[in-house]
């Protein structure tokens, strides 16, 4: 016994000692700064986690230093998903079926698998904007180092009002919802809107996500669910705890009333019109398209027509006829956009199919390379850690074959991934 604890505690040793030597990177071609001219063959130093240097050429190693030759790839920050659900990515009737036939404990091991496929996809941070709980315990062990995965932001439980898009009672017998526990989510007035901000944050919330009108998926539609009190007390209590606000809305009138209340986010935007655009604008409002969700209904139909309920099924391909028009839209006019793909609905793993739908559908692969990176970043509060290869930052990095300025899809092929100075992807 005494041998193997001498035996452990020297490995430990040489294993600090290798993680805490410098880490000399050879890029080919360098994304510091997405939105910035690209570099040529540089060299990045990486310590402790962080980013310690990046100069031209490429740089010979402090003795016994370790180099990684990425001198044939184009590297860049690691991307970020502004909205996942990682908890799942079952939809339809087979989602509904697993909330009540899968434990809080399984769910917890599910996300943990959707956070490694994301984060080999190269996504090194995420934002998961709702969940039971199991994401908010992934990100502390995560955080505590205890797991890998990518960075989390989580945003607790999605809010909404009773019947809203959030009322996990939605599409459920009556029978059936009086053997779930009283939903903590849901908000009527505003009085009860500020407390269920306050339950999320005191759970650990580091940014809140409401709805202000019916979803896709609960099969509650366009229609606004939620009045101007009851949104306003939201983001005000959210904002005077130092959290920002991410609102889920397709309609035209549920997007005026989140921006009416001052959202610094706003989800699917799925019904843009020019006073919107202009608002967005003037408030530096940022919008996430999520449109990789088109992707999941679409293969889920076609591995079963009966994936949805028929309610659903009809949001479902209101949704897919739609898809990307607000784009179009709001990124000529100025509005701010962040990456986000709402996977959970699409497949985890498949986050870079958004890049590919965002140049489709009105922007230049370097504008959508910097929603996912700079712009992503900001959104999320991290700009001074994470969105760019600058001396100081987290060294959050990847590595793709060929030019994704020239070909976006470059980036659903990762050959390399680093979180936190930790190579996960080689």
């Amino acid at each position: 016994m005494k041998g193997t604890i001498i035996i452990a505690a020297a490995l430990a040793a040489v294993s600090s000692a290798a993680l805490a030597a410098p880490v000399t990177i050879h890029a080919g071609r360098l994304m510091a700064v997405p939105g910035k001219a690209v570099l040529g063959p540089s060299t990045i130093v990486v310590d402790q986690g962080r980013i310690v240097s990046v100069t031209p050429g490429h740089v010979a190693p402090a003795a016994g230093g370790q180099v990684i030759d990425l001198s044939a790839k184009t590297v860049l920050p690691g991307l970020i998903d502004s909205h996942v659900h990682l908890a799942s990515d079952r939809g339809g009737i087979e989602s509904a079926a697993s909330s009540v036939s899968d434990s809080q404990q399984h769910h917890a091991l599910e996300a943990q698998w959707n956070g490694m496929k994301t984060l080999r996809a190269g996504f090194t941070t995420v934002r998961n904007l709702g969940d039971a709980g199991s994401v908010m315990a992934l990100r502390d062990a995560v955080t505590r180092g205890w797991v890998q995965g990518p960075r989390i932001v989580d945003a607790g439980q999605s809010i909404s009002t009773t019947g809203g898009h959030m009322d996990i009672r939605n599409g459920i017998s009556d029978d059936m919802a009086e053997l779930l526990p009283a939903p903590t989510n849901l908000c009527d007035g505003a009085d009860e809107c500020r407390k269920v901000v306050r339950n999320q944050i005191g759970r650990g919330a580091e940014v809140i996500k409401f709805a202000t009108t019916g979803g896709v998926n609960s099969g509650t539609g366009l229609a606004t669910r939620m009045i101007d009190e009851e949104a306003r007390a939201l983001v005000e209590t959210a904002h005077a705890y130092g959290k920002k606000v991410a609102v889920h809305a397709h309609g035209a009138d549920g997007i005026k009333l989140a921006l009416r209340a001052g959202a610094d986010s706003i989800e699917h935007g799925t019904m843009m019109d020019a006073e919107i655009i202009r608002a967005m604008v003037r408030q530096g409002t940022y919008y996430v398209p999520t449109l990789s969700t088109v992707n999941g209904y679409l293969e889920r139909i076609a591995a079963n027509p009966n994936a949805y309920r028929p309610e659903v099924r009809k949001q479902i391909d209101w949704r897919i006829g739609i898809a990307g028009q607000s784009l179009l839209k709001a990124y000529p006019a100025g509005v701010k956009i962040a990456f986000g793909t709402d996977a959970g609905v699409s497949k985890h793993g498949r986050n870079a199919d958004e890049f590919e739908l965002m140049v489709k559908y009105g922007m230049p692969p370097a504008e959508a390379i910097k929603a996912a990176t700079v712009n992503a970043a900001d959104l999320l509060g991290l700009s001074s850690e994470i969105g760019t290869i600058e001396p100081g930052k987290s060294a959050d990095i990847i590595a793709v074959t060929g030019d994704p300025l020239a070909d976006v899809r470059a980036l659903k092929s990762v050959d390399f991934v680093m979180v936190r100075g930790e190579v996960v992807k080689d």
